[in-house]
């Protein structure tokens, strides 16, 4: 699994609350705190709960079933 380079509180935080947006692809993530999408799934599973992770990690592949370039 993909390590996420060390990174502060808020800028975990921060990047979680992107991801967790539906209006925020990972590109810009990317671009804002240079973590690749594995890294922010790393991230996201380690700071959320399982059932919440899988939620997310659900909704981000039906949205990226329906739009070609969602997250």
């Amino acid at each position: 699994m993909p390590r996420a380079p060390d990174l502060s509180d808020s800028q975990l935080s921060e990047i979680v609350e992107m991801a967790l947006s539906d209006h925020i692809g990972f590109a810009d993530i990317t671009r804002q705190h240079g973590v690749s999408a594995d890294q922010v799934k790393t991230i996201m599973r380690t700071h959320l709960k399982p059932g919440s992770y899988k939620s997310w990690r659900k909704r981000v592949r039906e949205f990226g079933d329906r739009r070609e370039h969602y997250k």
